[in-house]
């Protein structure tokens, strides 16, 4: 996930009536630390560390220094890191003695933390809101979702659910800004890995107005080791001027489901009485 996708649209979402008193002075708020006085926060969920990543990173910073400061919380006369502990190893391996820090009391990281939690449960958030908040937590915070979902009281599954709508492609992001997909449609679409397919699929969602059940279907013909997109399409349901005529006849959804050998028409019923009704139609 890159940074900009994070932190897109980011200063939006803390309420506007944030009690900014709690924060540092804006002359002092950014410090130098010594490498030495920082410590790995016991609650980081993460525990394993690429080192090829961490070698290029250390290169990097080797090159530009670094650009986005830690997150620390004093512990005693040492400083727990909340947030950057990938580039306080990183500046490790490039030699450097400190690194620039942001210093948060233990109330000033609750309270923010407390706002991004109401502002995730306001009804009125976007879906790709609720999504950057949500992630937000989750690095900045060092809070797993598991834990983000209790305190919104959500499933962490739904909540993890919620963050991986920042993997999906720009194109398919702004189209659900723009509302021409919904929130199912993303999660459907996420199940397509390449970005190229999940962009075809975006494209297919909206010249056949397809529902999320039929993007589901694309999705599940897809998986099922169809070898183009092309060839998953033509597993999903679909209608037709001869299927609206025999909907129109029988009264009830009809839709045809084409595969590599022909098809299958499929006619919905939701009822014994209705299958009755149907066979005697068809039989006459």
């Amino acid at each position: 996930m890159s940074a900009s996708k994070l932190g897109r649209g980011f200063d939006s979402l803390i309420p506007k009536n944030f009690d900014t008193s709690i924060l540092s002075s804006e002359d002092n708020r950014i410090q130098n630390i010594s490498i030495a006085a920082l410590q790995a926060n016991p609650e980081q969920p993460r525990v394993h560390f690429d080192e090829e990543n961490l070698k290029e990173l250390s290169q990097s910073i080797k090159q530009h220094g670094i650009i986005q400061p830690l997150v620390v919380t004093p512990n005693g006369e040492k400083y727990y890191i909340i947030a950057g502990e990938r580039r306080w190893r990183a500046a490790k391996l490039s030699g450097l003695k400190t690194v620039p820090a942001i210093v948060r009391s233990a109330e000033q990281l609750e309270r923010l933390e407390l706002a991004l939690v109401e502002n995730v449960q306001r009804v009125n958030l976007s879906p790709l809101e609720q999504a950057v908040s949500i992630e937000y937590l989750h690095q900045q915070f060092s809070l797993d979702y598991a834990t983000i979902g209790t305190r919104l009281g959500k499933a962490a599954a739904t909540v993890q659910n919620s963050a991986r709508l920042l993997q999906l492609p720009d194109e398919v992001q702004q189209a659900l800004r723009d509302e021409k997909i919904s929130e199912g449609h993303a999660r459907a679409i996420l199940g397509i890995k390449l970005d190229t397919d999940r962009i075809h699929l975006l494209k297919l969602i909206i010249q056949k107005k397809w529902s999320v059940r039929e993007t589901e279907r694309y999705v599940v013909a897809h998986k099922k080791g169809t070898t183009s997109s092309t060839g998953a399409e033509k597993k999903v349901a679909t209608t037709s001027p001869q299927t609206e005529r025999l909907t129109k006849y029988l009264k009830t959804p009809v839709t045809l489901r084409r595969t590599a050998k022909g098809g299958k028409l499929e006619i919905k019923f939701s009822s014994e009485a209705e299958l009755k009704r149907l066979i005697s139609i068809i039989s006459k």
